[in-house]
């Protein structure tokens, strides 16, 4: 079994490093995007002008790295082939056939380089409804697609995947579409050892992903089951847990007081019940109105207040910091 991360290095948009030199770490985020379907001009993230001061603001309040989740279908500029079947150079132009348009990658590498702050890729697919055509492909097609991201990068940039996502449920189960691409994560998983991070919202569904993934194979310690905190039942928390994923609560972005004091009851009752080296936090960043510049929590909300709020609810700084160290590097690098 070949592992891309073997426990020692992760891959990020300017080459691998070691998890000691992530620094803090959030890992569910967008610095592009596209959700025009969903959110019209709101949900178009693709000025690296703004990305970059949105960067500067996170590493200034001592961030380290993102995880950036932007799988496919949500590319900025999405390849027309986003499976990559077609992986040609045309006119000598580099491809952007794959499962992340070629810009979009170059971009990030770019803004990374330019911040100091590392960005991992995500490679995969999303969730229905933009899984469009995708009944006319096999889970081992995706998983092939996924592990050549994984561990030759995506065509013509020279730029690695170091995880798988993020994918989804669009309810609370998962369509035929949708089981596919689990499956073929799994499988790419089991090939190459990298974490697979889903979007679980609204409803309790990260169990039933759970289902899929674990019957082809995958590992639960190498799984994030992703935006656990839209799900308003601390049972289904515990439950994810008790079964070995890392729990991210990962729409952390202190709209109001019952949002946030409900998402620190959360990690509280984690806490308490043993499990917290399985919580990762982030904000999931993915509109205009969620960035810093348009009066947003940014990347660093919950760098700042968050912690603070953690920490007034009685867990001490060595407790909070593993959340954005120890667990988000464990997720990452496998050790």
């Amino acid at each position: 079994m070949l592992h891309v991360n073997g426990g020692r290095v992760i891959e990020t948009a300017t080459g691998p490093v070691t998890a000691a030199e992530l620094g803090r770490t959030i890992t569910h985020e967008h610095v592009f995007i596209n959700l025009l379907p969903e959110f019209r001009g709101n949900g178009l993230l693709n000025d690296a002008d703004l990305a970059r001061r949105e960067l500067e603001l996170f590493r200034d309040a001592g961030g380290g790295t993102i995880v950036d989740l932007t799988s496919a279908e949500l590319t900025v500029g999405a390849s027309p082939d986003p499976l990559g079947l077609f992986r040609g150079e045309p006119a000598g132009l580099p491809t952007t056939q794959q499962t992340r348009a070629h810009n979009n990658v170059i971009e990030l590498r770019d803004v990374s380089a330019a911040t100091g702050v590392h960005i991992v890729l995500g490679t995969g697919h999303y969730r229905d409804p933009y899984l469009n055509d995708f009944d006319r492909f096999g889970p081992d097609l995706l998983a092939e697609r996924m592990i050549e991201d994984l561990t030759a990068g995506f065509p013509g940039t020279g730029v690695k995947a170091g995880v798988i996502g993020e994918i989804g449920s669009d309810r609370w189960y998962l369509s035929a579409a949708e089981e596919r691409s689990f499956r073929a994560a799994a499988r790419a998983q089991v090939a190459t050892g990298v974490v697979i991070s889903t979007h679980a919202s609204r409803w309790p569904v990260g169990l039933a992903q759970l289902d899929v993934l674990e019957a082809e194979g995958a590992d639960p310690a190498r799984v994030i089951i992703g935006h656990s905190d839209s799900v308003n039942i601390p049972e289904y928390h515990l439950a994810l847990a008790r079964r070995g994923v890392f729990v991210q609560f990962d729409t952390v972005r202190g709209e109001n007081e019952y949002e946030t004091a409900r998402r620190v009851r959360y990690v509280l009752e984690l806490v308490r019940a043993g499990f917290g080296e399985r919580i990762l936090l982030s904000q999931d960043v993915c509109r205009k109105d969620h960035l810093a510049t348009f009066g947003g929590p940014g990347y660093g909300y919950v760098l700042g207040g968050f912690r603070e709020r953690l920490i007034d609810a009685g867990l001490d700084e060595a407790e909070v910091d593993r959340f954005f160290l120890d667990n988000p590097h464990h997720a990452l690098d496998g050790a």
